[in-house]
């Protein structure tokens, strides 16, 4: 039996023996509904755009036609295109909306497709949920009704763009750019090289199945651009994941440098020249709160997943939005995350100041910060009554440090005396229960989230 059609944390994905030629016509169907019965929207363009996997161009040729047959018009790209690149386009050819297929970082036997209306942010649950009670067979108008499906390269417009938004003078940068075999090749690399950047590419070549390993620029994914940064005279390593919305650096110093850590410097940079809040995800460093209060600014902090950064961004006029796991964009942009325009800034920032020196000074300044997470198993139909029982079980002290407060902005996050925090959330991707801890050393971390993983497991 299939599992239905479900729009997660980030749009509908699924292995492909249940992400089916029929089953994305339907969501096709479904979103054509949406614009016309919610939006009132009696035609107009919807940007249709898609990953590198083998099977991405023809569902996204499925999409085109259902919409299509639905009198309104697709443009699609004549090759697989990052995803802030489609959504971008909405935004700045007022169009309908876009929808693009991806399952980003999931390995290649996985896909999935994602919507994003006309303010070219996240869609946000009433829109998703309003699309899955529309979920139907593809149906038709009359011929004379019906639109058209055109291919265009959508590059040039969008670049023009990054170069107005980012003063990026990188005449003299050594770059190493790894694709992971995924929709920034061609995308990232030539635009850090148009702003003067010498770029050596790893991993540049299409491979519809990303080379073996899932397109995901995690520290264990990325020992290649280590070794090619740290073995070189590059200055800095920049790594996409498959479809180029998310960032991920490597330093000479650092190698792998931590997304908490990237956030603040690179949040740093900007308040030299500007000025506004940040925002971040409870998951995320309190160290941006540490800049942000130097500088005078604000931290607003949401749930997680990039649509509430997005939301928040837009009420808040934020310079910057972010989360732990690399998606991020700034203010001047629309409000998806870009791993395109996050690899042209960073290289901005490296080329007044490295990124190694920038976090030395920010450490020295406001002390050392060390995060990581732990998983704990638990069915989706567990994780309410987890919490709730974790609701009553929520101690006075964790490992030795007394509880201050607790933020249930998304689970329970533990504030402690110290300065340290636990947080618990249930997983919005996976049949798992998160565990994350950020304290002042690497040890402390791990007493944190032994502490947390003996909360949740017996309840579990």
């Amino acid at each position: 039996m299939e599992t239905p059609i479900s729009f997660g944390t980030d749009g509908w994905r699924a292995t492909l023996d249940e992400f089916t030629a029929p089953r994305v016509r339907m969501v096709g169907q479904a979103v054509a509904d949406y614009l016309r019965e919610v939006e009132d929207r009696d035609g107009g363009t919807v940007a249709v755009g898609y990953d590198a996997r083998e099977t991405s161009r023809g569902f996204a040729e499925e999409l085109c036609r259902v919409l299509a047959a639905n009198g309104f018009d697709a443009l699609i790209p004549p090759r697989d295109c990052p995803t802030p690149l489609a959504v971008w386009t909405v935004a700045d050819r007022d169009l309908a909306g876009a929808l693009v297929v991806s399952a980003s970082h999931n390995p290649p036997n996985y896909n999935g497709v994602k919507f994003f209306p006309h303010d070219a942010a996240p869609a946000l649950p009433e829109v998703t949920d309003e699309i899955m009670a529309r979920i139907a067979e593809p149906r038709a108008l009359s011929e004379d009704e019906q639109g058209s499906v055109r291919e265009e390269d959508l590059l040039e417009p969008y670049a023009e763009h990054l170069f107005d938004l980012v003063d990026a003078d990188l005449d003299g940068l050594e770059v190493v750019y790894d694709a992971m075999h995924g929709s920034g090749r061609g995308f990232t690399d030539q635009l850090l090289e148009r702003a003067g950047a010498d770029v050596e590419r790893l991993r540049c070549e299409q491979d519809a199945e990303f080379g073996g390993t899932n397109p995901e620029p995690s520290a264990e994914n990325l020992q290649g651009l280590v070794e090619a940064v740290r073995g070189g005279d590059a200055d800095l390593g920049i790594a996409n994941d498959g479809d180029a919305d998310r960032i991920a650096l490597v330093t000479p110093e650092r190698g792998f440098l931590d997304e908490n850590l990237f956030f603040a410097a690179t949040y740093d940079y900007l308040l030299e020249d500007d000025s506004g809040p940040a925002v971040r995800t409870v998951s995320t460093t309190f160290l941006v709160d540490r800049v942000a209060e130097a500088h005078g600014e604000e931290v607003v902090e949401t749930a997680v997943g990039y649509k509430w950064v997005a939301e928040a961004m837009g009420d808040y006029d934020a310079l910057i939005g972010g989360e732990e796991s690399g998606g991020f964009s700034i203010r001047g942009h629309n409000r998806e995350k870009d791993g395109v325009l996050m690899a042209l800034l960073a290289g901005a920032v490296e080329s007044e100041r490295s990124y190694d020196d920038r976090v030395d000074g920010l450490l020295s300044e406001f002390g050392e910060i060390h995060q990581d997470k732990v998983s704990v198993d638990c069915p989706d139909d567990q994780k309410q009554r987890v919490l709730s029982e974790l609701e009553a079980e929520l101690p006075d002290e964790v490992a030795g440090e007394h509880v201050e407060d607790v933020n249930t902005t998304d689970g329970f996050k533990i504030l402690l005396d110290d300065g340290s925090w636990l947080l618990v959330r249930p997983s919005g991707t996976e049949p798992k229960m998160r565990v994350y801890a950020e304290a002042g050393s690497a040890e402390r971390v791990a007493a944190l989230l032994e502490a947390g993983r003996e909360l949740v497991e017996p309840l579990v």
